[in-house]
């Protein structure tokens, strides 16, 4: 597991390599920020605040990358499609 800094505030961090990909998230107190590769489907199903970025690497990636989808508990938390990840994390903090 890694850390990620936002405004003060370490959050975990994960990266699963796949045969083919990585597999990466980020998670806050609130929500989670994660990769394409995440269901958003299954997050709104479960209630969970999910914003998916896309074409990311790694962490630095997703912070800079615009939030391409939300869940709706994403949504209520203000986290909108185009914003960054790192202001879609700051939102879940």
């Amino acid at each position: 597991m890694d850390t990620v800094q936002i405004d003060g505030h370490a959050l975990d961090s994960v990266t699963l390599a796949t045969p083919n990909t990585k597999i990466l998230v980020i998670r806050a107190r609130l929500g989670i920020l994660g990769c394409g590769y995440i269901a958003l489907e299954t997050a709104a199903k479960v209630g969970d605040a999910l914003a998916v970025v896309s074409g990311v690497s790694n962490y630095e990636e997703m912070l800079a990358a615009p939030v391409k989808a939300v869940s709706p508990a994403a949504e209520a938390l203000g986290i909108r499609p185009g914003m960054t990840g790192r202001d879609a994390l700051k939102k879940m903090v």
